[in-house]
């Protein structure tokens, strides 16, 4: 007689990888189209940072006096949307709402390409990249824990893990057919909650804890960090979702959205009490760390070049507001669309040139040199976001198909008893 018995994983594993290579690489007109771009984009980018590690850091923008620039920024606003990829967990898990655990997946992923673009601004950032061998423990001189860096380095590198386990565990069980196991992925998923959390204050407390720079000396930046990262994140999975159900096919029903619009309401309008609090300290109190802050509001002794930058993330912060807390955001597509664009492009520039620049102007020995990214620098940032959207569009070109059950594999075969 014939009786069944599961496949083993000495079998399906490698046709699970075999069938996510295969689903990576095929795709409808409009999939080629735009990984085409993506990689065009992408090898311009590499291109400009082999010209960079070739001729030197003086090929960017920045100097002895501003030393940390557009990657750095970059760096900083990716940190707080891996963050921000949180928010699809909390209510998932947290609050059993079952409607987001249906794309809960898709803030796991974007967690991963947010990493991914994380290391890659740092590694771009490195004068010597060849170096990069002195941050590995037991091979370099890794300085943990005296070094806030080296904490950097484990949080983030954890989270990339964390994330890498979960979706690929969870994928595979679906993969099966079989139901995932709590034990193997349930306590890590709340072990990334509060990592999430960790990889932002981390950051925070590198910065605030450098005494020589006073615009980053608030016992607020941790706290500003998280509001802005649950703002930034959300507002861009909202429009992945929005983007994978017109171009994908595939069915999400408005419920996650609508939770994540009202998790906006909140975060974006608490950003802005932390920015105005942070306003009124600096300058009702004034002394002489008022400076940084002066540069970046109202510019300082003719140097005004960040002005127009943060009064229009602040315009756009508030104009994203107001339009969240219309009844009818829900309803209207395009107006939900608009407040997630204006909240995602103000949270990079407050997060990214409107924290970073000012607080290396003027300089330690207050001197005003200000900073201005050279097309080098803009290129291989171009070419860094390429690759992050590269890694999220693949990682949603393998997810989709297996978690809506097109890609499956028949798990029992017979045997003679």
């Amino acid at each position: 007689m014939d009786a069944a018995r599961p496949a083993s994983h000495a079998v399906t594993y490698p046709r699970f990888l075999w069938r996510a290579a295969k689903l990576a690489t095929d795709g409808p007109w409009f999939f080629y189209a735009w990984m085409t771009l993506l990689t065009a984009l992408c090898l311009v980018g590499v291109y400009s940072w082999a010209t960079q590690v070739r001729d030197g850091m003086q090929v960017t923008g920045m100097s002895d006096h501003v030393s940390w620039g557009l990657y750095i920024a970059n760096f900083t606003f990716m940190v707080g949307l891996a963050a921000g990829g949180v928010m699809m967990v909390i209510p998932a898990y947290l609050y059993h709402d079952d409607e987001m655990h249906e794309v809960v997946i898709l803030g796991e992923l974007l967690a991963i390409a947010s990493i991914v673009m994380c290391l890659g601004f740092v590694m771009v950032d490195l004068g010597r990249p060849d170096r990069f061998w002195h941050l590995i423990p037991g091979i370099g001189r890794f300085n943990w824990p005296i070094s806030m860096l080296t904490w950097d380095v484990i949080v983030l590198n954890g989270y990339l893990l964390l994330n890498l386990h979960i979706t690929g565990y969870l994928l595979y069980k679906q993969f099966r057919g079989e139901r995932p196991d709590r034990v193997w992925y349930l306590p890590f998923v709340y072990l990334s909650i509060a990592w999430a959390i960790s990889i932002h204050t981390v950051t925070a407390f590198l910065y605030c804890g450098l005494g020589g720079r006073p615009f980053w000396n608030t016992a607020l930046l941790a706290p500003r960090f998280l509001a802005s990262a649950f703002v930034s994140g959300p507002a861009f999975i909202i429009l992945a979702m929005l983007i994978v159900r017109r171009v994908g096919g595939i069915s999400i029903s408005d419920a996650p959205i609508r939770t994540l619009t009202g998790i906006m309401r909140v975060t974006i309008l608490i950003s802005l009490l932390m920015v105005v609090s942070e306003v009124f300290t600096e300058f009702y109190t004034g002394g002489s760390h008022i400076a940084s802050a002066q540069y970046l509001y109202f510019g300082l002794h003719g140097h005004n070049a960040l002005v127009p930058w943060v009064w229009a993330s602040i315009g756009m912060m508030v104009t994203s507001a107001a339009m969240l807390l219309t009844p009818r955001v829900y309803d209207s597509k395009p107006m939900l669309v608009a407040a997630c664009v204006l909240a995602f492009v103000a949270v990079w520039i407050e997060k990214g040139m409107g924290l970073i620049i000012p607080a290396f102007v003027p300089s330690t020995l207050h001197e005003l040199v200000e900073y201005f990214p050279s097309l080098t620098e803009w290129k291989v940032t171009i070419g860094v976001w390429a690759l992050g959207l590269m890694v999220f569009t693949v990682a949603l070109r393998v997810a989709i198909p297996i978690l809506t059950n097109q890609e499956s594999v028949t798990l029992t075969h017979g045997r003679k008893a």
